[in-house]
């Protein structure tokens, strides 16, 4: 008996390496907030400065027409002089970073902001 050769319902789409489509690659934050954690200043095996901290946010926001009150927690990680810059903020700081998301480590699902910038 011949094999059905019908085309499958839900077809593999080739994967973009950067895991986006082709022409979306938009990928800037920018977040206020006040620091609740933050470790101290160390360095990568590699010899870059690097520090880690979490960030408190909270606004008003509107959506949809309505206001709504936002509040998140954020890891955050600052590399090279960043890293520099962040290591002289204190926990209950308020800053502002911008920067881009990515995965909190290989495997990971959780997301943690890599800063660029301090305003």
């Amino acid at each position: 008996m011949p094999r059905d050769r019908r085309p499958h319902p839900h077809p593999r789409q080739p994967r973009n390496p950067q895991g986006s489509s082709a022409g979306l690659q938009a990928n800037t934050v920018t977040l206020s907030g006040t620091i609740t954690a933050i470790e101290p200043l160390r360095h990568t095996p590699a010899g870059l400065p690097l520090v880690r901290f979490q960030l408190n946010h909270g606004s008003t926001q509107i959506e949809a027409g309505i206001k709504r009150q936002v509040e998140c927690d954020v890891s955050g990680v600052g590399i090279g002089d960043i890293a520099t810059a962040l290591s002289k903020y204190q926990t209950g700081a308020a800053i502002q970073v911008s920067g881009f998301l990515s995965k909190k480590g290989r495997g990971g699902t959780q997301i943690i902001l890599h800063v660029m910038n301090i305003a």
